[in-house]
């Protein structure tokens, strides 16, 4: 019986070949596109799962009330791992991290690294593979250190690398491990480890509990719950600053790293998993849409099966025989677009890489992925020929010999509802892009607060920063450089914060957080900020300027002075005086308010980075090769390695560029499905009314008459998915903005915009059968009558 299923649906696959490749190709791009979607969802869910202890890992938090509602982040006092490990029994370990880029050399090679310090524990409570060395004792030496896979080949070209001695910041270090290559779907991302002991031995693990600098993981013991450790721990930082501190620390757990790091009034309120949710509806509705057009499709085509359903149940079969067969046509048809599809995301993987930046990979090796796939293809099989299968086995023989076949043309018919849903989805992902790529542009065009053309930063290191003096000194003199200043931090980054700011009329319970950065004056003129009362630091005029401060406009309201310079302002036990005002700059997130900034004095802090306002040349390659000269001069033991401000900057957009090319990509294949199934469906419908139009050329009947004839159903039924559309993606819309507090305003016209493309292109993809309609010779139509 299954046999005879299958050489029929071959035959009526073959003899509808324009029926086939349309449905195909619908399904093609359908799954495709749902498949690699998945892939990226599956990489997002699945982060950090590859750890052995992951229910019983978790970050510490801290919380606190500023500006009346709750703050929380993720970096904690030095102090905290101990005073947790020692105090609370049910934490079974607790490990301490800092991350950093540093410049790793051994022999004549040189390499930028990012290396994390850790705690002994790291490797005994996260799970990375050591593939040689001993994970016991391969941290307990000062001048330790692991490297991975990739590190040990770009270092030495060799994973042959135990005991081998790199050198950084003139200080050697000894590999006592190889790690493996790190997953793509890993929260922490590091070439190398260093020992928490070298930064004992160097003085540099402080007991301040005010210092929040690094980050903290406990792992639990497995019978003690979230709840109840939380509670346990919550005042640790009160009680060990004698509730000085008003801090409460709480846990995050492993599992919501990734995709749940957004907090608001103190509880998670979401994070990645947005975006991630987002693409899901994306890829069901892609789905659904292909789907749609095999059913109106083929419920299109049922006039031309009715004979054949009528003799076969004349001859006796059931309904549920005639289900079967129809469903195994449309399992057979999703199948071979099952295959295809699998080999066009082969081809498009590498694309779709380069877009999100990521390393995702076909699981060809796995038993999930070929479970997973005939369940997939199957599943759309089923729901792709459900409503055909049981609409074209619901017909009566009697009726349809009598010639009285059951038609869907009424003023309501699932087939109109179908196409509907349609281009409601494609109306709302065209209105989404829309709205999202305007966000997109309208924090990309917001004044940063500097002038980051000409403008680049190097990293400080041991020897550069001994020398930066004699390096600004040259490449001025050189006319190769009009300004150059070190600060504490890139510019484009924070560097410090803190709520410990007081000023005169400070009111008593404000806890306003001011972003914080030290320089060594000239930063006003390197960066290009826009100084709005007082001067910029100058030690060489003003040698007590090593304690001045410059505010930002918003630390001036807040502070409430009507003329800041002369004012004092004290940071814990640190007292500036007020020299300037400087335009607010954006060192954070570019879709939020506008933060206070403090730029201070380089008495109490150590510089970091050298920023470098270049001279303007014709011939800029020549000039960065003048510069490095300058810098491999004094500095020749590291590789020189510049910044523009303005790539860094820019940096800060890929998350939501990335996110604006997908949906502008899914938008697009949307809009191209649906449309490929209105041209089949006005093609049948085209081809089932010749006769009709036959008659009425006779009649005299214009051609435009004709063609209005043929479009204004599809049309109408276009008009009211705009109708329905508009509503939901305001409203979608309005609720993504919402978490930007510098966000665009809905204008209507994205709307109408969005509705005169649809109908454009649905009317040009419907009014081609009609025009073809016209042009055919009513003799020929009418010639068997």
């Amino acid at each position: 019986m299954f046999k005879n299923y299958f050489k029929i649906a071959f035959r009526n696959l073959l003899r509808t070949k324009t029926f086939s490749f349309i449905n195909i190709t619908g399904l093609v791009m359908g799954m495709s596109c749902c498949m690699l979607i998945c892939l990226w969802i599956y990489n997002e869910v699945t982060f950090d799962k590859f750890h052995q202890h992951r229910e019983t890992l978790y970050q510490i938090y801290n919380r606190a009330t500023v500006d009346g509602k709750l703050f929380c982040w993720n970096y904690t006092p030095k102090p905290l791992a101990a005073a947790l490990r020692k105090d609370y029994p049910g934490i079974a370990n607790t490990c301490r991290t800092s991350t950093r880029t540093c410049v790793t050399v051994a022999g004549d090679k040189k390499i930028s690294s990012k290396a994390m310090t850790v705690d002994t524990s790291f490797l005994n409570m996260f799970t990375f593979p050591l593939l040689k060395g001993n994970k016991a004792t391969a941290l307990n030496d000062p001048n330790a250190m692991i490297v991975t896979e990739k590190m040990a080949m770009k270092m030495f070209g060799t994973t042959d690398v135990i005991d081998k001695v790199i050198s950084i910041d003139g200080e050697n270090f000894k590999i006592t491990g190889l790690l493996k290559n790190l997953p793509v779907n890993s929260t922490f991302d590091f070439e190398c480890l260093f020992s928490w002991l070298n930064w004992q031995a160097k003085g540099q693990d402080d007991h301040n509990w005010g210092n929040n600098s690094i980050s903290t993981y406990v792992q639990l013991t497995p019978n003690v719950t979230e709840s109840a450790m939380d509670n346990r721990i919550k005042e640790v930082t009160i009680k060990n600053s004698n509730g000085e501190l008003p801090i409460e620390v709480f846990l995050h757990p492993m599992s919501k790293w990734h995709l749940y790091s957004k907090f608001e009034d103190g509880k998670i309120t979401g994070g990645r998993i947005e975006i991630v949710r987002f693409f899901g509806f994306i890829a069901i509705f892609i789905l659904l849409i292909a789907c749609i057009n095999f059913m109106n499709l083929s419920t299109a085509r049922s006039e031309k099966r009715a004979k054949e359903v009528g003799i076969r149940k004349v001859a006796g079969a059931m309904k549920k025989s005639l289900i079967s067969q129809f469903l195994i046509e449309s399992i057979l048809l999703t199948a071979i677009a099952g295959i295809l599809a699998i080999i066009l995301v082969f081809l498009t993987l590498p694309a779709f890489n380069r877009m999100l930046d990521q390393e995702l990979v076909l699981p060809y090796g796995t038993l999930a992925f070929w479970t997973i796939l005939p369940g997939f293809i199957l599943f759309t099989g089923l729901l792709a020929g459900s409503y055909p299968a049981f609409f074209l086995s619901s017909q009566q023989p009697a009726g349809i010999f009598r010639g009285s076949f059951k038609r869907i043309n009424g003023t309501i018919s699932p087939r109109k509802i179908l196409v509907v849903i349609q281009f409601c989805i494609s109306t709302i992902l065209i209105i989404s892009t829309v709205i999202i790529v305007r966000q997109l542009d309208y924090a990309r065009n917001r004044n940063s607060g500097f002038t980051g053309d000409l403008l680049i930063y190097h990293e400080l290191n041991a020897e550069l920063s001994k020398n930066r003096h004699l390096v600004k000194e040259e490449l001025l003199s050189a006319g190769l450089a009009s300004s150059v200043t070190a600060t504490a931090g890139k510019l484009t980054e924070t560097y410090s914060s803190t709520w410990g700011i007081f000023w005169r009329g400070k009111p008593e319970k404000d806890n306003t957080i001011f972003e914080r950065k030290s320089e060594e004056g000239g930063l006003v003129g390197t960066a290009g900020l826009k100084l709005i009362m007082g001067r910029d630091i100058d030690l060489v005029k003003f040698p007590s300027d090593s304690s001045a401060v410059l505010l930002n406009e918003t630390a001036a309201k807040i502070m409430g002075f009507s003329n800041p310079i002369g004012e004092t302002i004290k940071d814990e036990n640190r007292v500036y005086h007020v020299i300037g005002v400087f335009g607010d700059i954006v060192f954070d997130s570019p879709f939020e308010n506008n933060k206070p900034v403090l730029l201070l004095g380089p008495k109490y802090d150590y510089m970091t980075t050298l920023h470098i306002r270049l001279s303007p040349a014709t011939d800029a390659v020549k000039q960065m090769a003048e510069v490095e000269k300058i810098f491999t001069k004094y500095c020749p033991s590291y590789p020189f390695e510049y910044h523009f401000v303005n790539e860094d900057y820019a940096k800060k957009f890929e998350d939501m560029q990335r996110v604006a090319r997908l949906t502008t990509l899914f938008a697009i294949l949307t809009i191209f499905i649906s449309c490929l199934g209105l041209f089949g469906l006005a093609s049948y419908i085209a081809e089932g009314r010749v006769k009709e139009i036959g008659i009425r050329k006779v009649l005299g009947a214009s051609a435009m008459k004709i063609i209005t004839l043929l479009t204004k159903d599809f049309i109408v039924l276009v008009a009211i998915s705009l109708v329905i559309s508009a509503p939901i993606a305001w409203y979608a819309m309005h609720k993504w903005l919402q978490g930007y507090a510098y966000r665009i305003s809905i204008d209507w016209w994205i709307f109408v915009g969005a509705a005169i493309l649809v109908m454009l292109i649905s009317l040009f993809t419907t009014g081609y059968h009609a025009y073809k309609a016209t042009l055919a010779n009513p003799v020929k139509s009418l010639k068997a009558e």
